[in-house]
């Protein structure tokens, strides 16, 4: 059985998910780009693992957008994303909130027709490892 362990930014909140993921999406609707504040939002899906609550279990909320399906839960503290459980008991990880590797490749990216125009021909753009002097 695989094993993940994630956090938060503010190192508050702290989960293990027990199990594997079925799906890997890089999904481009405009509320996960409203609620990432980026191009897309990068989410791990599953529909057996077992998540537990290490840590700071009472400083998530979770906000479900009114007449959608939309649902993301976060740190109260810092805003970090982690993971929610939605209706159809299927568990949702935040990608970027994990700190063990996963070995999961994207499966898609969904919802293109939102795409933010300017996340497009990114190749050629300047790269560097760190912050800009």
């Amino acid at each position: 059985m695989s094993e993940y362990f994630g956090s938060c930014l503010c190192g508050n909140v702290k989960f293990k998910m027990q199990g594997m993921f079925e799906g890997f999406y890089l999904c481009h609707c405009r509320h996960c780009q409203k609620d990432t504040g980026s191009a897309h939002a990068a989410n791990l899906f599953s529909s057996s693992a077992k998540l537990n609550w290490l840590a700071g279990s009472d400083s998530v909320t979770t906000f479900t957008l009114p007449g959608t399906r939309h649902k993301k839960s976060f740190c109260k503290f810092c805003g970090s994303a982690v993971p929610s459980i939605h209706e159809v008991g299927q568990v949702a990880v935040p990608a970027g909130c994990l700190d063990t590797e996963i070995d999961m490749s994207p499966t898609a990216h969904i919802f293109t027709s939102s795409k933010a125009n300017w996340d497009n021909g990114l190749d050629g753009v300047q790269t560097f490892e760190g912050l800009p002097e």
